[in-house]
Parts: C-alpha cells; structure tokens; sequence
C-alpha cells in the first residue's frame, strides 16, 4: 500500500471504480478530459492537470483521508 501524500489536495473525490474521468469540472474553465487508472495497492490518483485526488472507496487511502465511505 502506498500512503496518500503529506500534501493536501485542491478537492478530493471518493469513487467506487478504479478507472476515472477528469475534466477539470469547470466547464470551458476546466482542462481536458483525461482518464486517471487508481492503482488497487495504493488506492489513489490524482490529477496530472487539477490536481484533484480521486481514492477507491474502501481502501486504506479512504480509512487515511478520513473519508471511509
């Protein structure tokens, strides 16, 4: 397992699958629409262009964010 880093994230998204869509979120402001794969033994992946962190409901990323759903 490979912990969540020291840094926090802009905004952090809890999702149940392991392959995600980003687009920045905020229409013509946001980026281009690239899909980000969660790594099952880390838990988590964020964002090459927002930064926005997306963890694998479930895991010990999501116990460690607080976020357990």
């Amino acid at each position: 397992m490979t912990a969540l880093p020291a840094h926090p994230a802009p905004a952090t998204e809890i999702v149940t699958r392991t392959r995600v869509a980003c687009d920045g979120g905020d229409g013509a402001l946001g980026h281009p629409r690239v899909w980000l794969s969660i790594p099952e033994d880390a838990g988590w992946v964020d964002c090459g262009y927002c930064d926005k962190r997306y963890i694998l409901e479930g895991t010990e990323a999501a116990k460690a964010a607080g976020k357990a759903a």
